[in-house]
């Protein structure tokens, strides 16, 4: 993985140093909220309903097991015992006391992390796939462009007081694992006929309150010219996207208006003026950080399969493995998905002892890299067939061995009201209560994939309007309500999930969703998923089952 450069360890240095200061001015009373208010939102922290919440940066959700501990040590010392993975690959921590803030950034510095970039209207944490360069499928390891865009987007001096945040996902396979047209830019690494590298690049698109499918831009963008056509679409929405209404200000609105076309004659021009020039990628710069990902001794030798003597006499351990692995590009390696949604737990949250123990995995059954995934789970990408046993067996002690990967039960729940100023209804209470109404494996194996995304707001944390079914948070009138939407896909064939109705209450929304589920086991056909029935037989079978005739 990337080693910081010596320009990298001073300017985190620096801005913790900064914001120490910044924060001890604050406590003196010489800044008021206001004047605070942006110089803390440069740090990533925000002041949530119950106290100051901080968000530390996992570039393209990848970590170091050394990192690991000390995110484990930051929530043992600092906060309540636990982090908060997000579906931007990031931690977060609810309950950090101002004054404590720049001892975590100096925590944070000493092991290569930071804050930096992950709130305020600038370039945000660049994503990409949990399983990016392991996974069997993948066209190339897009994890070096994902680091140079970071280091490119990094205090950039035109793009940090943009209209409002901006989201950018690198993916390298056919399958789509990061949201590529749900984001202000989309990147998937192509191969042309010729096997020549070619980027597809989309913009305007985004969730919240207006979702939007992003538009192809171009799709032969040439390595060295990626960075410069970033650029020119960057300039094209500072310079155009809207400041006087923070609702319609993303670049899905500026697409949306201006005209597909249009906007990208507006780029294409903004192109012309820097193509060729400094900005483009410096293919030797691309080579210095690629040589930070070249793969690990894999054993040549392991074993294909060697799990499958304890799959065929424990039925547990069998669907562990079918849910929660997937196909590594090295024969006799599994890329394994650890469950951050027990039963009867909060999605995404995991306690310093789980932490430390995933750090622990992570050497005794890796190379000591972990990844953050965009559904709130942890990966670790290079276990070998032979060591799944005992790795599921470990696993299970810590309490994180659920094996619902891609089930009904692996939801993806914003913090909702239980923390966030900005939500209308709770969101984890209702997870809860769906997980235990369908806390039956044998029953969430017959129901097979169902992606449930859960928002406490219209700001869609949750990723609601993704979900093969959706569950939005609103306020009616002082109560909390929940709409319920079907037909979301956040995967390579996009879609946006549509209300089916009237809301319901806590009890009335799981008591729904029971009933959305028992239609689609109706009327499925064979090898069927949820999204896939949903979209033969339509919104009404489901709409009469639920609302009555």
């Amino acid at each position: 993985m990337y080693q910081y450069d010596n320009f990298d360890k001073q300017a985190v240095r620096e801005r913790a140093a900064d914001f120490r200061d910044q924060v001890e001015r604050r406590i003196a009373g010489k800044l008021s909220e206001d004047e605070f208010k942006p110089l803390r939102l440069q740090n990533g922290l925000y002041l949530q309903l119950h106290a100051y919440m901080l968000r530390v940066a996992i570039p393209y959700g990848l970590l170091s097991a050394k990192q690991m501990r000390k995110l484990a040590h930051i929530a043992r010392t600092y906060d309540k015992d636990y982090g908060h993975f997000t579906t931007r690959q990031n931690i977060q921590y609810n309950w950090i006391k101002l004054v404590d803030a720049p001892d975590i950034l100096d925590e944070l510095a000493s092991v290569e992390m930071h804050a930096i970039q992950t709130s305020g209207n600038c370039i945000r944490n660049i994503s990409s796939a949990q399983f990016a360069g392991v996974a069997a499928d993948e066209v190339e390891d897009p994890r070096p462009w994902c680091e140079l865009i970071r280091q490119w987007s990094t205090f950039h001096p035109e793009f940090a007081f943009l209209p409002r945040k901006f989201k950018i996902a690198v993916n390298a396979s056919p399958a789509d694992r990061v949201g590529v047209k749900l984001h202000d830019i989309g990147i998937t690494i192509t191969r042309n006929a010729a096997g020549e590298r070619r980027f597809e690049v989309y913009a305007g698109g985004g969730q919240g309150r207006t979702p939007m499918i992003g538009k192809l831009m171009r799709d032969d963008i040439e390595a060295h010219h990626l960075l410069s056509y970033l650029e020119a679409i960057l300039r094209v929405y500072n310079r155009y996207g809207r400041r006087d209404n923070k609702y319609k200000a993303r670049i899905k609105i500026l697409v949306h208006e201006t005209g597909e076309d249009k906007f990208r004659e507006e780029v294409d021009a903004e192109w012309r003026k820097i193509e060729g020039g400094p900005v483009d990628a410096d293919i030797a710069e691309f080579g210095r950080i690629a040589d930070y990902f070249t793969a690990p001794a894999y054993d040549t030798e392991a074993q294909v399969d060697a799990h499958k003597a304890r799959a065929a006499m424990d039925p547990a351990f069998a669907a562990w493995v079918r849910h929660n692995t997937l196909a590594h590009k090295v024969p006799g390696y599994k890329a394994v998905t650890i469950s951050l949604k027990p039963h009867d737990g909060i999605a995404g949250d995991a306690t310093s002892d789980q932490m430390d123990a995933v750090a622990d995995l992570s050497e005794n059954f890796g190379f000591g890299e972990i990844r953050v995934t965009h559904a709130q789970n942890l990966v670790l990408p290079d276990v070998r067939d032979a060591d799944l046993p005992a790795l599921y067996d470990a696993l299970f002690a810590q309490g994180l061995g659920t094996a619902n990967q891609g089930l009904l039960t692996d939801m993806i729940v914003c913090p909702g009201l239980d923390y966030c100023a900005l939500a209308n209804a709770r969101s984890i209470p209702v997870s809860q209560k769906i997980a235990k109404r369908f806390d039956d494996m044998d029953r969430l194996q017959d129901i097979g994939e169902v992606k449930l995304k859960i928002s406490g707001c219209i700001n869609a944390c949750g990723h609601h309007h993704a979900g093969h079914i959706g569950i939005l948070g609103v306020d009616r009138k002082g109560t909390e309500n929940y709409q319920i939407l079907l037909g979301g896909s956040a995967e390579e064939d996009t879609s946006l999930a549509k209300i089916l109705g009237r809301g319901f209450d806590e009890d009335g929304t799981v008591d729904a969703i029971e009933t959305i589920i028992d239609v689609y086991k109706a009327q499925r056909q064979d090898g069927e998923n949820f999204l896939a029935t949903y979209r033969r037989i339509g919104a009404e079978p489901f709409k009469e089952a639920v609302y009555g005739g």
